[in-house]
């Protein structure tokens, strides 16, 4: 049975935003295999991912189901850098801009935990992720450095060019 879902006073449906469990793995995967854009990933990754990288990563839910999921981390050799890998949601989830919600909490919630650069590599083709991190930029008065990360031939198959989106620096927020 699933809980009751969250509603706003306009009436639209709100989801709970969360730290990924263990449990939610096969809801994401499932979630990146129907989707035509998104990079497969085998559902023993999604797994370890919720183990290990559950911290930076934040998952959408209504009641039982996880209806989107943003996976992200702080780089190693950058530890002022939180890189968000993944993104996705499930179609006709009722809830709009699902992924512009998800990216501004993970973006907000990084910066929190000292991020001052939030990148992302996305295909030039990808407007809607394109619009999102122009839009944080925007809401954090930061600017934009694009350029190509991967080159599609680093790939084995037939795969596009990796453009890294690289916002800041973010001046933390004084409060």
């Amino acid at each position: 049975m699933t809980a009751p879902t969250s509603l706003s006073t306009a009436g639209r449906v709100r989801p709970d935003y969360r730290t990924p469990r263990v449990e939610d793995a096969q809801a994401m995967w499932q979630m990146v295999h129907d989707s035509d854009e998104l990079d497969d990933n085998s559902p023993y990754y999604y797994a370890l991912w919720c183990r290990d990288f559950a911290d930076t990563s934040l998952v959408a839910s209504l009641g039982d189901e996880v209806v989107g999921f943003l996976t992200g981390y702080f780089r190693p050799e950058q530890p002022d850098t939180y890189l968000v890998w993944q993104e996705a949601a499930k179609p006709r989830h009722g809830i709009p801009m699902l992924g512009v919600q998800l990216f501004e909490r993970a973006a907000d919630r990084a910066v929190t935990n000292g991020a001052r650069y939030i990148e992302a590599t996305v295909s030039a083709d990808n407007k809607a992720i394109i619009m999102v991190l122009k839009k944080c930029a925007k809401r954090y008065g930061a600017p934009v450095h694009t350029e190509v990360l991967f080159p599609a031939r680093l790939f084995p198959e037939e795969h596009h060019d990796e453009v890294l989106y690289r916002i800041g620096p973010i001046e933390p927020v004084v409060g």
